[in-house]
């Protein structure tokens, strides 16, 4: 098909100040400094040395312990990503973070249905419910992100980042059962710096940073930053003209460093971002059978009603979404951040407050019919975190110890209506009511829910150097947890009349069938005890052997989307809350350098066994449950990882990443059924359910799928890369000529929670060049290609609502390009 193309937008705040900072840098360079004679380094290959590490090896400083050291001396399964080869990859955000971190997996099919997973846990997949914790917690400057909303925005004035895999609730304020990812950004300085990047590419791309600090007093440095990005979307809707799949962010981040004396620093921080998307669609990607009739299955109903998709290609990259789309997203907040260097440790204290602002509408039909014709479900969020910390380094003993208060308000204010072509596409075409509209024209359910959280925590760590070799590493987490909970739904007729259990007229049953109302108030609280224990035996100063048990908790939760209910249309109270994830973990791995640490091996193997792991199910009807939370009996995942970089001169580094994930529902009995298995009737006492795809067939109550995989894993992740570049000069600058690739492959997953024959997504493998010329005053001029073979894959699958059949998708970037200059004072 042809179609017009509308313009895209063209915003870009921060243009005008980076370009100047640009030029004013680019026109007074410095001279180079020549190499020495001996064949020493010069000050381009010094800075990237420093700058680059991450992926590439070499002494990379980390504080996964709380404290400052090497990544090859913590006993810890670690990633670290440097803010230069950050911006070198363009991984400007978490989701561009997994093709650098294998055991990393990010799934958004919008900014509030994110999930981020390390080893195939943290998060259930599917639509988010804001009465669970993640089991990945993201922390920026020691500030803990309750939003998983914040990963879709981008990285600002980024340093380093540090992907922890495994439990880390003895060492950080929120408790993480799944690993953590701990961001630092660039603090201010008492001597003046500054840098700016832009990049302009296809799809209109357009991209700026910049950041400048320096001292105010001899006591008192200000450090602020700003990053704005723009493109055109990559799937065309056809329906309204427009792009969507945009992006539109913008995000800026201001800090104030006190320094009264040497033994004391204090840090008031603040930051706003906001994203102003045209998002979130999906397209079109196949049919499947289901158990009902053949007459309300996809392509019946589509025909009844004369509709066509654009397209059954997905990578036509085309839909007909009907409804508005938006992913108004605005986050931001302010911290304290104060160390005090006072006896023998340092103490920390971090005073934090954060809100979120989410402003969606959605097409939850997935179809250019206008059966689903608004859904949103705002909800503004305040988060306030109180983190004291104490932690010493001495010759025989280390340890932290530290208090962990956090508090959460969380409002929703839900509006899912039908529209005209609802009642031929929902209803039974058996019944006289199918071919009237004005039955569900209108239908409207109103939800209003708010969540309190509150968590208190103490924990420690002590590292006792038993030898200079072998150390022991106790750690204990003592955890409270109360959540309190509203939720209702009210549900009213086209000309506004509600609509109560109680008539049993035909239009009444039939709109009850599709929005009931409901109102529950759940509640939870708990304390839990944590603990571990890691052994380190340093065998030589290059080569580390460890090995750790965990047995740790994530917090119970409530059910904030409502719950099933009964033949009596009461609410299930025993299904408002969900039990507390018990976890066993277990792990050992070795550090090594070879070659005088101009190579870099890491290897660590890993159980994790999880009792009433916390899943959603999802019972594939318009009304009153999309999806709810319940309790796996029994979740496993276990497997390999490796890091290898080798550097073996400085005019050349790679790296290569790998992780085999074995995840696995070793109990799950009473899931809910794949779209093969759903839809018919329910079988009853005797009843032997149908074979998979039965038109009209009998269906179970629940499935079995104990033994099968978890959704959004990979069995094989791999990462690699590898750049070269040779000295010369151009335009009279000294520098280096460089070439780089990164790669990345994954292998097949399921995108459905219990997985279905018609929701996997075929593996896949994406490649990123870039190539450029660098000086040593801080010049980087390159241009970059990703995905330059233009693999068409897919990132996530959806099954439609309803039990039709439909299965829509989301499609992974085409190949973008573009180019990109780099100044730094």
């Amino acid at each position: 098909m042809t179609a017009k193309y509308p313009s895209a937008r063209r915003r870009m705040q921060a243009d005008s100040l980076t370009l100047s900072l640009l030029l004013a840098l680019a026109v007074t360079p410095a001279m180079a400094e020549e190499s020495a004679a001996d064949g020493t380094s010069t000050g381009t290959d010094d800075a990237m040395a420093q700058a680059e590490g991450g992926s590439y090896g070499g002494e990379i400083i980390v504080t996964a312990r709380r404290r400052q050291e090497t990544a090859q001396d913590v006993p810890i399964a670690i990633s670290v990503v440097a803010g230069e080869q950050i911006d070198n990859t363009g991984s400007f955000n978490v989701g561009r973070l997994t093709q650098l971190t294998p055991t990393l997996q990010f799934y958004s099919s919008n900014p509030r249905n994110t999930a981020v997973n390390v080893r195939g846990i943290g998060a259930p997949f599917g639509l988010t419910n804001d009465g669970i914790e993640q089991g990945v917690g993201i922390y920026i400057d020691d500030v803990y992100y309750s939003r998983v909303a914040s990963s879709t925005f981008d990285f600002l004035d980024v340093a380093q980042i540090e992907v922890l895999r495994g439990p880390q609730g003895t060492l950080y304020g929120k408790n993480t059962t799944a690993g953590a990812i701990n961001i630092a950004t660039n603090q201010p300085t008492f001597d003046f710096e500054g840098k700016a990047e832009v990049s302009v590419g296809n799809f209109n791309f357009k991209q700026a940073k910049a950041a400048i600090s320096g001292p105010l007093s001899d006591r008192l440095a200000a450090r602020i930053a700003m990053s704005s990005t723009s493109r055109r979307g990559t799937i065309f809707n056809v329906a309204t003209d427009r792009w969507t799949q945009s992006q539109d962010n913008i995000g800026i981040r201001g800090q104030l460093l006190w320094q009264p004396n040497d033994d004391l620093g204090i840090t008031l921080s603040g930051d706003w971002n906001k994203q102003d998307a045209v998002c979130c669609s999906s397209v079109f990607v196949r049919t499947g059978a289901t158990q009902r009739p053949l007459n309300r299955q996809y392509a019946a109903l589509a025909a009844a009603q004369g509709y066509v998709v654009p397209s059954t290609n997905s990578y036509d990259r085309v839909t007909d979404l009907d409804a508005n789309l938006n992913a108004g997203n605005e986050i931001g907040g302010a911290a304290l951040r104060l160390k005090w260097d006072i006896g023998p440790g340092t103490l920390t204290s971090v005073t934090a407050w954060r809100y979120w602002d989410w402003q969606p509408e959605n097409d939850r039909d997935f179809t250019g019919l206008p059966i689903v014709t608004k859904s949103q479900n705002p909800s503004q969020q305040d988060q306030y975190t109180q983190e004291l910390r104490y932690n010493c380094t001495g010759d025989r003993f280390d340890f932290v110890l530290g208090g962990f208060y956090y508090y959460q308000r969380i409002d929703t204010q839900g509006t899912e209506a039908h529209g005209p072509a609802s009642s031929r596409w929902t209803l039974n075409p058996a019944s006289a009511l199918a071919n009237d509209p004005a039955v569900l024209d209108g239908l409207t359910a109103i939800n209003t829910q708010y969540l309190k959280n509150t968590s208190a925590a103490l924990f420690g760590q002590v590292s006792w150097k038993v030898t200079d070799q072998f150390t022991i590493q106790p750690g204990v987490r003592l955890n409270y947890d109360k959540k309190d909970g509203f939720y209702q739904r009210r549900v009213f007729a086209g000309d506004g009349t509600p609509i109560l259990f109680g008539p049993t007229d035909a239009i009444t049953v039939a709109r009850l069938g599709v929005f009931a109302p409901q109102e529950i108030s759940p509640s939870f609280s708990d304390w839990n005890f944590s603990y571990d224990l890691t052994a380190t035996y340093k065998a030589t100063p290059d080569l580390l052997f460890y090995a750790t048990y965990a047995k740790t908790f994530k917090s119970g939760g409530i059910n904030q989307n409502g719950v099933p209910s009964n033949a009596a249309n009461n609410p299930i109270l025993d299904a408002a809350t969900v039990k507390p994830e018990s976890v066993n973990h277990y792990e050992a791995g070795v550090k090594a350098e070879f070659f005088d640490r101009k190579a870099t091996l890491n290897v660590t193997a890993f159980r994790t066994d999880i009792k009433n792991y916390q899943a959603n199910v999802n019972n594939g009807q318009f009304g009153v449950l999309r999806g709810y939370l319940a309790n796996a009996d029994k979740v496993r995942t276990q497997g390999v990882e490796f890091d290898v970089s080798a550097r073996p001169s400085e005019r050349f580094r790679s790296y290569v990443n790998g992780a085999y994930t074995d995840a696995k529902y070793k109990r799950f009995v009473d899931a809910p059924c794949p779209p093969e298995l759903s839809g018919g009737t329910t079988a009853g006492a005797g009843q032997a359910p149908s074979a998979p795809g039965t038109a009209g067939g009998i269906s179970p109550a629940n499935c079995d799928i104990s033994g099968q995989r978890l959704p959004g894993v990979s069995k094989w992740a791999f990462s690699f890369g590898a750049e070269a570049n040779a000295e010369s000069d151009l335009f009279g600058q000294q520098g280096q000529y460089y070439l780089g690739y990164d790669g990345s492959y994954r292998s097949s997953f399921s995108s459905n929670p219990s997985p279905s024959a018609y929701t996997w997504i075929q593996g896949y493998s994406l490649s990123n060049f870039r190539a450029g010329f660098r000086t040593e005053n801080g010049i980087d001029i390159f241009g970059w290609v990703r995905n330059p073979f233009d693999k068409n894959y897919l990132e996530q699958l959806s099954v439609g609502p309803g039990n039709t059949g439909l299965i829509v998708g989301l499609p992974g970037d085409p190949r973008t390009w573009g180019g990109t200059i780099k100044a730094s004072f």
